[in-house]
């Protein structure tokens, strides 16, 4: 069994599998109007995704669990089969063809592409409309807290993002 991870904002906890967030605003894989999941192979990719789109921390986060059936097929793109850009915002409009093809497609419920953040590690799309998108196990969420000095090593001011200096809580 394939694990994965999604952080998200807790008021948005009971709607996080929805693909509704995607469907309305896009996203680097997806067109307004096609609903995606996205997900990370790791809690800590989960985060950094999180964090080059947000604020860092200036909401409470959970963190929800997902694991994928070995018998799920899961698609896959590489590296070596996407654009030399493909990590600018200029490629975005190419990205978005892609992953938006594939979910309409409807051949998988889980396309494994490569993370712009980390291109070595892995994000999980995940289509909610695939009828084996009902065989994924999604877990309850659950706090996230993270260790607050990594912002102040960075360079950043948790106050002056928004964020209160404090572990997040639910």
């Amino acid at each position: 069994m394939l694990t994965a991870w999604r952080l998200t904002t807790a008021r948005f906890a009971k709607s996080a599998f929805s693909g509704e967030g995607a469907r309305l605003y896009g996203g680097r894989w997806n067109r307004k109007g096609t609903a995606l999941v996205y997900t990370a192979a790791s809690q800590s990719l989960a985060m950094l995704e999180m964090l080059v789109q947000d604020e860092p921390l200036r909401a409470r986060y959970v963190m929800i669990e997902v694991r994928l059936p070995k018998a799920l097929t899961v698609d896959r793109i590489k590296i070596e089969d996407l654009p030399s850009d493909w990590r600018d915002i200029a490629a975005r409009e190419k990205l978005q063809a892609i992953g938006t093809q594939w979910a309409r497609k409807r051949g998988s419920a889980v396309l494994a592409v490569p993370s712009a953040v980390i291109p070595a590690e892995t994000n999980y799309l995940l289509n909610p409309l695939h009828p084996d998108f009902r065989r994924i196990k999604i877990s309850k969420p659950r706090r996230f807290e993270t260790d607050l000095r990594w912002i102040t090593a960075a360079g950043r001011n948790p106050a002056s993002a928004g964020a209160r200096p404090r572990r997040n809580e639910t």
